[in-house]
């Protein structure tokens, strides 16, 4: 039985009834009901406007759970009256594509999961709602992305306000104990705290807060290295092709869990956290012996056009992973328009686009 809850609708009107429902993609949750619900009454004209969300606990054993693009999660009890014709009975028992609780579909399952951690500071409010709505229309089926926001402890009135309301409706901010910096320790901390948090990933990723990663793409440009003993980004000096050269820049790159294991427990690390946090990290992995498994993810990744060091960057193109040194939102907008990002909304009567 719905026992607690939070519910909020847009447009459609519904009613819980005992329901627990949590979507974002209203088209696809259309078909997911038809499909597994078997009740057609729900128009298309009604359920396209229902950008909604329900916020809940639920412990009915009866609901379901599914994965949608990586955009949200269903919850849906099949008994539910509000999902049922009138004068016709509804129960669990019907073959169903929907997957036990917590489980992805078979052919969703993605084969391996990458951590983005976006090294930003705590009064950045806007900044991160506005990645948030880029990166959250993004989803793949080749891997699990989290998407977290890292930054250090809090140090102001206004954040210890604002910072818990954002961690209690996104869940998506890593709190460090360390003074907000830049290259005096915080991408050291980032790293070594993670094993301590409970988390796990094949790869962890430290991007910066100005940089646009595709998800597709990285995803399809992880998915054949080597799971341990990996160092993976866009390779310095900005004229190299050789990723065991230096280091990969800042912008972004990736490190395989054992790795992240290693920077926990070295002295190498611990002793030399202080200075440029990407020459760092090639300077650990050079002395410990470790990150035998180098990519260079050029020329997919790169900087924006025009950017104040020109060989790194070149022009916008089809098979991008990431674009750096998007300072302005002007710089987004050419970018998000290029790739074409809004391509997927939905016709509606409540907006002319």
């Amino acid at each position: 039985m719905l026992r607690t809850g939070v519910l909020v609708f847009s447009a459609l009107g519904l009613t819980a009834l005992g329901c627990v429902i949590i979507f974002f993609n209203s088209t696809e949750f259309k078909e997911i009901l038809i499909r597994n619900i078997k009740w057609d009454r729900l128009q298309h004209s009604e359920i396209k406007y229902s950008n909604s969300f329900i916020v809940v606990e639920s412990e009915n054993e009866n609901s379901s759970v599914i994965n949608v693009r990586g955009a949200a999660q269903f919850f849906i009890n099949c008994t539910c009256p509000a999902f049922v014709e009138p004068n016709k009975t509804e129960d669990c028992s019907h073959e169903s594509e929907l997957s036990s609780p917590m489980e992805t579909r078979p052919d969703q399952d993605p084969s391996f999961s990458i951590l983005l951690g976006v090294l930003t500071r705590a009064d950045l409010y806007e900044r991160r709602h506005f990645l948030r709505m880029v990166y959250g229309i993004q989803s793949t089926p080749l891997a699990r992305i989290d998407l977290k926001f890292v930054f250090c402890s809090l140090y102001k009135d206004d954040q210890r306000i604002l910072v818990p309301l954002e961690i209690m409706r996104y869940n998506d901010i890593i709190i460090l104990d360390c003074e907000e910096n830049m290259n005096n320790g915080k991408t050291y901390t980032y790293f070594s705290s993670l094993p301590t948090m409970g988390l796990r990933y094949d790869y962890v990723m430290k991007v910066d807060d100005d940089i646009y990663f595709r998800y597709d793409k990285l995803a399809e440009s992880l998915r054949p290295l080597p799971r341990e003993d990996t160092y993976y980004g866009f390779v310095i000096p900005c004229e190299s092709q050789d990723p065991f050269r230096e280091y990969m820049a800042g912008m972004g790159y990736a490190l395989s869990w054992d790795l992240v294991e290693w920077i926990q427990s070295s002295p190498i690390a611990k002793n030399k956290s202080d200075g440029v946090e990407d020459m760092l990290i090639g300077i650990w992995l050079n002395e410990g012996n470790r990150g035998k498994n180098r990519f260079n993810a050029k020329p997919a990744m790169y900087n924006f056009p025009g950017s104040d060091i020109p060989a790194c960057a070149h022009d916008l193109v089809p098979d991008t992973i990431a674009v750096h040194k998007l300072k302005d939102m002007d710089r987004w907008f050419q970018v998000l328009k290029y790739f074409n990002v809004t391509l997927a909304v939905n016709e509606s009567k409540l907006y002319h686009l």
